[in-house]
Order: C-alpha cells, then sequence, then structure tokens
C-alpha cells in the first residue's frame, strides 16, 4: 500500500489542488516501512491524479478537494479519505489504526463561486492554507 497526504509543514494541506508537496508512505502488512516527501513539481488539479498514479499512490488523504479530482482520483482507484487535517503522520496511523477520522462527502466548497474576476486564490473562500471547513 502507498498512502499520499497533501502536506505543508508537517501538517496536511487543506486543498488537494494547490498542494505543492505530498508525502508518500510505503506501507507494508500495517506498518509504515518508508516515507518521503515528494513535490508535485508545479502540477495542479487534474494533473495531480496522474502524478500519484504515476508514484503508485493506492489512498489519498487530504482536506478539502473538488468533485472534479474526486472524480480523476476515483476513475484511478485511488481510495480518498477527504476532510482530514491535523499532523499527517499522525493521520496515516490512525488510518492504519481504523480510527481515522474522515468526511466521505468532503468538497472544497469555492468551487461553487463564479470565477469571473480573472481567477482568485482559494483562500479569498476560506479553502486556503488552514481552514476549509474547520
Amino acid at each position: 500500500m502507498r498512502i499520499a497526504v497533501t502536506y505543508e509543514d508537517g501538517n496536511i494541506f487543506q486543498h488537494f489542488g494547490h498542494t505543492e508537496a505530498f508525502k508518500i508512505y510505503d506501507v507494508d502488512q500495517g506498518e509504515v516501512l518508508a516515507s518521503e516527501v515528494v513535490g508535485t513539481e508545479g502540477n495542479g488539479h487534474g494533473a495531480l491524479a496522474g502524478f500519484l498514479v504515476a508514484n503508485k499512490v493506492d489512498t489519498l488523504i487530504c482536506g478539502g478537494i473538488g468533485g472534479g479530482a474526486q472524480a480523476a482520483l476515483a476513475s484511478a482507484g485511488i481510495r480518498l479519505y477527504g476532510g482530514v487535517s491535523g499532523n499527517a503522520d499522525e493521520a496515516v496511523n490512525a488510518l492504519l489504526d481504523g480510527t481515522l477520522g474522515y468526511n466521505p462527502d468532503v468538497q472544497c466548497s469555492h468551487h461553487d463561486h463564479e470565477h469571473g474576476n480573472g481567477g482568485h486564490s482559494c483562500g479569498e473562500h476560506g479553502c486556503g492554507h488552514h481552514s476549509c471547513g474547520h
């Protein structure tokens, strides 16, 4: 099993499509064998599902995530645990011991807004660095 976590400064980054790094954990029989932080090389949104596939990830833990990215992950066969916040290592350990609290209906609410102002930063809609629904 390979678990990826959207990652920033030890914690779960709260917007999948804007994450600049994943921490990827190699797991065998419920034990973390190794982990490494991997930069996304500027890929965002839809390209990130392909990035995870290329890195042989089968499970993702993240904060907010939009519907398009969820669909891309589902079609790639990647299990999603969204709506999670806090320390990345602790979240992986909680997943492995069956105690991870997550939201199966996670949404990143800014995707419902019009983008008529020539683009925006997700922080303008409360979905930025540390605040998606929490």
